[in-house]
């Protein structure tokens, strides 16, 4: 071998490159493991030890010192799936930026067309900006966008004689800026988070930003960090004499409205009446209170009073507290009376009811209380968020958390003047004023103002946690969000699952790898031996080479993984098969060997490449796990090839240096003579199979129509659960007690791994990607299921990875949502990463073969493949065993059309190589002699792969059930259609086109 000397130091240095980078995945696992010690020690968190050493070095190279945090950032990384954690996409909504670049406050035209616009966005992929505009000028072709635009915010971008084009172009150039501010914000307030190794990315021509944050330990935490627009204002609290009368006239509006369909009584007026001030409970004047009792959670007595009283339904969801205070399960109807339209004319242009940030729990009850709260002419606020010039966690005289904030020097005197007028406010009325303090939209606190405050300094308190007091300060220093954002996909993955996901990771790999290893051993002896040595450099190298690019490895990764071992044997099953065909045709060993590797080059490299090309594909339109996935498999496909090609080579030239052709051998009694002799005509039987795969097909896709497609969460858009119980529990009878609890929507029940786990799906609320709308689908299934079970729901512990639910609780370990709008694009993905890889192959295969009918055969095999798993999958569905299309099928589909491929390559080839020897005469002979002397290969290549998923069906977890089990099928029809559908397709084209000559010879020479 002439490059033996390239190959060999090629190989030291990539393994160097990959023990090195290694090395700080071992140091980091070593690092943790200590942390734990230490926790288990002496009672602490793992969490602080970690922290003390964070900037300390703990790994000496002798050349080079590194601290923990250089170690932690050069590991492999865990996905979210293998660690827990949390995956989250947002969307900064361009709506709220056209708005606000319409001066917020936007026409009825500009209203119109931004409604028509987010009802096509709904199903359409194109930009809402360029939407927006389309349908703008399609109602108002006479109105110039420079009349909604132009304003003296905008006068650099735009004027009033700006044309639609420019205006299109400078409104979209603020709408990517925005959403680049945006991603910017939100990784300044990642990064003072904590969070080891986050990724934050934007998913460019949309305006959404992909965050992928591992470990973290508080969902709820990182929804409000995320969502926050941290609009932060400082507002007067309305007195007694401004808001009672407001509240009077809607409780007279409501009562005569419900009197109106109930019938008539006369309404008590001893409860409120216009300026009446009740004394507060606590004795401090001024503070003024409504009074009301809760007809859910009163005495008889109480109940008796209540009907007598002749008050809306407004304020009787008031508790028997001080001040506008509800229960917390009335916030929702509480917003609705105020938020109706015939509400609001009764509440003047300055004054606005805000709710507070944290409930006060009272005998294990929520409550909330609602502020009135005064604003300056068109709702603005005297002093906003924009004139802190720093934030910071601190605690008060108390030892409580807050957080102490500097103002910018003109801001301060505001604020001075600010605070000075409510003091004297305050002495005049007799009643101390109250400042709120908001953002965005919530009261944190309201402080009352004894005197002027100069210097510029505020605080804000509001009964913070340290962690709460932290993220606020936080917020207010990364600065404000250009728009709102919301939470269009998310999943939550605890980390009992993660640890349960790498524990049959590994036992997949270890299991695929043992198999591989006898098998190769117990058929090719000690070519076997090599090929094994070179799938142990294989794996060694992909491992390495993730952690040296900073990918991480997921669950589908892994998956990946197992699918190389299985599939990186190909490429020493085709050399060593050629090798034992030279030999026997009495070649000597090294003649053999030579011939044998140069033969299966371009086998391999072509198979190979149609592979590597759907990878392609897999990580440019897949997102999440299928771009681990992705990774994973080209990473592999490389590496495979570079060492069965290569190294194997170098290993056996060594062997049989000197001639000494004993010292390797391909073949054992067993396989001596294993399929060496078939002659069966193949192409007899393509009309059969034809056939047989034409009724499979029609009956699967006869069930597809009626039925439908079991598709995902990813795929259809909704909410996804997974609930662990003490006790196992039928999956029927939970649909069925869940169905009136999400108001008989979609929903889906089945086991999920074990049967004390359930996965729970519906697509209640769906086009709601709202946090209320989360939180309502939430509480849905909580009581749902514990009024179904009688057992109660206890938050999943993020410190405590091996606890199982007690008896008489359930948690919820793992969740994900995903908008409606978002499992389209997913779709839409999906459709185009198939559709690419099949055109691509197309060509390949095309200018490969230098013929269209093999391109046109191979295309028809994959469509076959693809068709026949969906109908099986639909089928399987019919008789109980029911998986999700989801991401990680479709990523099995495509991995499915790799593998088809490659084993078509191989019959292709031989073809090739056989009508370049014999000709176009006896086209039958030449194919059916193609496919026979592959045969050995395909077989052992297929039984081999076979075996490696059929260890990952059964050990990879429940997460890869669905994408193990269409491999399954997939690889017994790929290697089907190789042979019967894509090998006679080429065949029958040829045919035709031979006969059609022969025709016009004849009738040219008759």
């Amino acid at each position: 071998m002439q490059n033996k000397f390239w190959v060999t130091t090629f190989a030291v240095i990539v393994t160097v490159l990959s023990v090195f980078y290694l090395s700080f995945t071992f140091m980091a696992n070593h690092m943790e493991t200590k942390a734990r010690n230490y926790a288990t020690e002496t009672g602490n968190t793992k969490t602080a030890f970690m922290d003390s050493l964070w900037n300390e070095e703990v790994y000496h190279l002798g050349f080079k010192s590194y601290t923990l945090k250089e170690v932690k950032e050069r590991a492999l990384n865990l996905g979210l799936d293998l660690q827990g954690g949390m995956h989250v996409t947002l969307e900064v909504t361009p709506a709220d930026i056209l708005i606000s670049l319409a001066g917020g406050n936007p026409t009825v035209e500009f209203k119109n067309a931004i409604a028509k616009a987010k009802e096509v966005q709904k199903n359409s992929q194109d930009r809402f900006t360029d939407i927006f505009f389309d349908a703008f000028e399609e109602a108002n072709p006479d109105k110039p966008l420079a009349e909604i635009f132009a304003s003296s915010a905008n006068k650099d971008l735009i004027d009033f004689g700006s044309s639609n084009s420019d205006v299109r172009k400078a409104i979209l150039s603020e709408v990517d800026g925005a959403i680049d501010l945006a991603q910017k914000v939100i990784e300044t307030r990642v990064d003072q988070f904590g969070v080891t190794q986050p990724s934050i990315q934007r998913i460019q021509g949309t305006g959404r930003i992909q965050i992928e944050l591992p470990g973290v330990d508080n969902p709820a935490r990182v929804r409000t960090l995320l969502q926050g627009v941290a609009q932060l204002e400082f507002l007067e609290v309305a007195t007694a004499d401004i808001y009672v009368p407001v509240i009077s006239k809607i409780d007279e509006f409501l009562y005569a409205e419900e009197q109106a369909n109930l019938g008539t009584v006369e309404k008590d007026t001893n409860l409120i009446g216009e300026g009446d001030v009740v004394e507060p409970a606590d004795g401090n004047e001024g503070e003024d209170a409504l009074f009301a009792e809760d007809s859910n959670n009163v005495e008889d007595s109480d109940s008796t009073k209540l009907e007598e009283a002749k008050i809306s339904g407004f304020l009787k969801m008031l508790k028997s507290r001080q001040g506008l205070v509800f229960s917390a399960l009335d916030t929702s109807r509480v917003n609705a009376y105020l938020n109706r339209a015939d509400v609001k004319r009764l509440i003047p242009a300055n004054l606005k009811f805000l709710w507070e940030h944290k409930a006060t729990i009272t005998d294990g009850k929520e409550f909330l209380q609602l502020y009135p709260i005064k604003t300056e002419r068109g709702g603005r606020a005297p002093l906003t968020g924009e004139i802190i010039a720093d934030a910071r966690q601190d605690v008060d005289e108390y030892g409580r958390a807050v957080v102490s904030m500097n103002m910018q020097p003109q801001a301060g005197r505001v604020w001075a003047k600010l605070t000075a007028a409510l003091a004297q406010k305050g002495l005049q009325n007799g009643v101390p004023s109250q400042v709120a303090i908001v953002l965005d939209n919530r009261i944190y606190s309201a402080p009352t103002v004894q005197t002027e405050i100069s210097g510029g300094r505020s605080q804000i308190s509001g009964n913070f946690t340290v962690e709460e007091a932290k993220d606020l300060a936080n917020i207010l220093k990364a600065g404000k969000l250009p728009a709102p954002t919301r939470i269009v996909e998310e999943a939550v993955v605890g980390p009992t699952l993660g640890l349960e996901a790498q524990r049959s990771g590994l036992i997949s790999i270890a299991c695929g790898l043992i198999i591989v290893v006898l098998f190769m051993i117990g058929y090719y002896s000690k070519g076997g031996l090599v090929a094994n040595i070179a799938l142990v450099f294989n794996l060694f190298f992909i491992i390495g080479i993730l952690s040296n690019l900073g990918a991480a490895l997921t669950l589908p990764g892994i998956a990946g993984i197992v699918l190389t071992i299985g599939m990186s044997i190909d490429a020493n099953v085709l050399v060593f098969e050629r090798i034992r065909e030279e030999m026997r045709v009495s070649k000597n060993m090294a003649q053999a060997i030579n011939t044998g590797y140069d033969k299966a080059f371009w086998t391999i490299f072509d198979a190979n490449v149609t592979t590597f090309l759907i990878g392609i594909f897999l990580y440019v339109f897949g997102s999440g796990p299928i771009k681990g996935f992705a990774i994973t498999l080209m990473i592999g496909i490389a590496c495979s090839f570079f060492t069965a090609v290569y190294i194997t080579r170098v290993i056996i030239s060594w062997m049989t240096k000197d001639g000494q052709k004993d010292n390797v051998s391909f073949q054992t009694p067993f396989s001596k003579n294993f399929l060496t002799n078939i002659n069966f005509d193949f192409l007899g039987k393509r009309k059969m199979a034809y056939v047989g795969s034409a009724i499979v097909i029609l009956i699967g896709w006869s069930l597809i129509a009626m039925q439908g497609l079991n598709l995902g969460v990813d795929l259809q858009g909704g909410r996804s659960y997974q609930v662990k119980f003490a006790e196992e529990l039928p999956a029927s009878q939970v649909k069925v007690a869940l169905a009136s609890s999400f108001e008989n929507k979609g929903l889906e029940v089945k086991t999920f791994g074990d049967d004390k786990t359930l996965k729970i799906t519906t697509n209640y609320l769906v086009e709601d990607e709202s946090a209320e709308a989360d939180k309502k689908v939430r509480m849905a299934l909580v009581t749902g299921l514990e009024k179904f079970t009688a057992d109660k729901f206890t938050a999943a512990k993020f410190t405590d990875v091996d606890r199982k639910p007690n008896e008489g609780e359930f948690t919820v370990p793992s969740y994900s949502k995903v908008g409606a709008t978002i499992a389209d694009d997913i779709k839409d993905s999906s459709s185009k990463s198939v559709f690419f890889s099949l055109a691509a192959i197309f060509l390949y295969i095309w200018v490969r073969f230098r013929k269209w009918r093999f391109g046109l055969g191979a295309v028809i095999a994959l469509f076959h493949d693809t068709l026949m798993v969906f109908s099986i999958f639909a089928i399987a569905r019919a008789l109980g065993v029911a998986y999700e299309i989801d991401q990680v099928f479709v990523a099995a589909m495509l991995t499915i059309i790799g593998y088809s491929i490659n084993d078509t390559v191989v019959v292709f080839d031989r073809v090739r190589e056989y009508l370049g020897i014999q000709g176009a005469n006896n086209l039958k002979h030449t194919f059916n002699q193609s496919i026979n002397n592959t045969m050995s290969r395909t077989i052992v290549t297929s039984v081999t792969t076979l075996l490696v998923v059929l260890v990952l069906f059964l050990f990879g977890g429940e997460v890869l059930r669905g994408f193990s089990f269409a491999l399954l099928i997939g690889i017994v029809i790929g290697t089907y259609s190789s042979v019967f559908i894509a090998t006679p397709v080429v065949y029958d084209t040829i045919s035709m086109t031979q006969n059609k000559k022969e025709v016009a010879i004849e009738k040219a020479t008759a």
